[in-house]
């Protein structure tokens, strides 16, 4: 699944090509997607100039003088720029055709994102107004999360996880995160002291920032804007890492399931 740092290298590749330009037209090939597209996207969109590109969580935002798209690329999707004459593939769900003869194309092959469409304000949508702060902003420090995991007897990865608490850490980055603070995985969310609580804060932003710079994460098949594949996973400390040495002490890196979900780390490095 495209988590945060995919999604911030998404909008970042196409920004330039999206600013100022006028959509022409929009093909809608299968609204069946998370949520059905809506049919006045077309309508709404054809015409319209595209001012803005944003992020909120894994939610990437086009912002026109008529309104904001949202959306959301689940876990297999991806929005690249085309050629007007590049014939769909399957899975090509929607084309935004822009008056430069360049096509912005999602591909979903197991629908899981979606496409919303909203004329007022983008963070009072349902799916943005109750998201947690951003992991990359002053809002998330050592301070919120220690206050936030006060009571919270949850493994403190799966806090990391929270979307009601931060949002956008997923999976990868938060093993990551962990690792880069010496944190077990394992370890009580109120156990932790506010010393260690602002440690982990500072991995989780550096641990993001370099996946950002690196482009992402490429696992199986996600490409940025431009078709280019991530290469953050050429950096991992712990990440599907399991039985090779940590990069920090030389121990042999090990792997459990928490949560329904792959976790890696040192037991060297991360002993509490």
């Amino acid at each position: 699944m495209p988590e945060l740092p995919e999604v911030e290298t998404t909008r970042r590749s196409l920004e330039p090509a999206l600013l100022r330009r006028r959509i022409d037209r929009v093909i809608v090939r299968d609204r069946r997607l998370r949520w059905p597209v809506p049919r006045e996207l077309e309508a709404r969109l054809t015409g319209a100039v595209i001012r803005a590109t944003s992020r909120r969580a894994k939610y990437l935002l086009i912002d026109t003088d008529r309104g904001h798209a949202i959306v959301h690329l689940g876990m297999s999707g991806s929005l690249c720029i085309v050629a007007r004459d590049l014939p769909p593939r399957t899975h090509d769900h929607i084309d935004v055709v822009l008056d430069d003869g360049a096509v912005l194309r999602f591909h979903d092959p197991r629908r899981f994102g979606s496409w919303h469409w909203v004329e007022g304000d983008p963070s009072a949508h349902p799916l943005l107004a109750a998201l947690a702060p951003e992991p990359l902003t002053e809002a998330f420090d050592g301070a919120y999360l220690h206050r936030v995991t006060r009571g919270r007897s949850a493994a403190i990865k799966q806090v990391l996880m929270n979307g009601n608490l931060v949002t956008g850490v997923g999976n990868i980055y938060a093993s990551e995160a962990l690792h880069c603070a010496a944190i077990n995985p394992r370890t009580k969310a109120h156990r932790l002291s506010p010393e260690r609580c602002a440690r982990l804060v500072d991995a989780v932003k550096e641990t993001l920032a370099r996946a950002i710079s690196a482009g992402g994460s490429t696992l199986r098949d996600y490409v940025d804007g431009r078709g280019n594949p991530g290469g953050f996973q050429q950096q991992y400390a712990v990440y599907e890492r399991t039985g090779q040495p940590c990069p920090r002490c030389g121990g042999s890196v090990k792997g459990f399931r928490q949560g329904q979900r792959s976790t890696y780390y040192c037991p060297g490095c991360q002993r509490a």
